[in-house]
């Protein structure tokens, strides 16, 4: 994974704690450089009676980033909690428990478009505020065969994924194409956090940067 040079590294001055055990959540992050610690939340995901996939999502990333910032032995004053589900028509489609289930998710997506949301809240625990949002991206499938439904499966890779697939692994040979954040399929959406921690001052890319080298050119 490329790195940036030590003059254009982020920084982040009082510590940001993503709340998430998910090594695809920690590898966007890693990806621009930026400093913070993982520590997985213990909040269950089941969905709550009237929930809109929305209000779900946010719902979870909420009470992750919340609950990890609640224990007093955990350092940081950001804390980065976010939730991933795959929304056929209106039913989300989860983690697939088995490979029945795994299968079974795979040929309801053949062949046609699905929506990802992807939600993130980032809790400041000493202002005691949250900024959170969802982002939603459209993704379409080729037509499965059973033999690919069946193969995909014996890799593994579906078990630990919303929909049974990743974006960014061995099913990308699923994927026809995509309408919006690709990073939010992977599991958080990149940009957007990103635009949060600097907007609250979480955050800054490329410290290093002298500020003559963004300033315009004297005619």
């Amino acid at each position: 994974m490329p790195t940036l040079d030590s003059s254009l590294a982020p920084f982040a001055p009082d510590g940001i704690v993503l709340a998430s055990a998910s090594p695809r959540r920690r590898e966007l992050l890693a990806s621009l450089s930026i400093p913070f610690t993982a520590i997985p939340s213990t909040v269950d995901e089941q969905e709550g009676p009237g929930e809109t996939p929305e209000e779900h999502v946010l719902r979870l990333a909420r009470e992750k980033a919340l609950e990890v910032a609640s224990r007093p032995a955990v350092s940081g004053r950001w804390f980065l909690g976010s939730d991933t589900v795959v929304l056929r028509d209106d039913t989300l489609l989860g983690k697939p428990a088995d490979a029945k289930e795994a299968a079974a998710m795979l040929r309801s997506l053949s062949g046609r478009s699905h929506r990802v949301l992807s939600s993130y809240a980032i809790y400041d625990r000493q202002q005691r505020t949250f900024v959170s949002g969802v982002v939603s991206t459209r993704v379409r499938f080729k037509e499965l065969t059973e033999q690919e439904i069946a193969g995909y499966i014996a890799t593994s890779e579906p078990f630990d994924k919303a929909g049974a697939y990743a974006i960014q692994g061995i099913g990308a040979f699923m994927i026809l194409g995509i309408e919006g954040s690709y990073t939010n399929v992977v599991g958080l959406p990149l940009c957007e956090v990103v635009e949060a921690l600097e907007r609250i001052g979480a955050l800054r890319l490329f410290a290093g940067l002298p500020e003559t080298a963004t300033s315009p050119s004297a005619s």
